[in-house]
């Protein structure tokens, strides 16, 4: 079984167990999903906070196929 196919079997079952399985399931990971939590530094945060204002100020965004042809100019010049 693949990745997607499990973490759909999970997610399944997680979404219709009892509520003290779903309790014990969490108590086993709990550390795990603290963790994740908690790996956005302030920096970061602040980071994606003025990104994000640039982006609501200007609106210029171009698309992956733009930014890939773009690359590609780049790399062609530089050999």
């Amino acid at each position: 079984m693949n990745t997607t196919g499990i973490r759909q079997k999970l997610h399944h079952f997680i979404d219709t167990i009892e509520d003290k399985k779903a309790a014990a399931i969490y108590t086993l990971f709990e550390e795990s999903i603290k963790h994740e939590e908690e790996d956005y530094t302030d920096e970061f945060k602040a980071e994606l906070d003025k990104r994000y204002a640039e982006y609501k100020k200007d609106g210029k965004v171009i698309t992956r196929e733009a930014m890939d042809k773009r690359i590609k100019k780049m790399l062609g010049k530089s050999k």
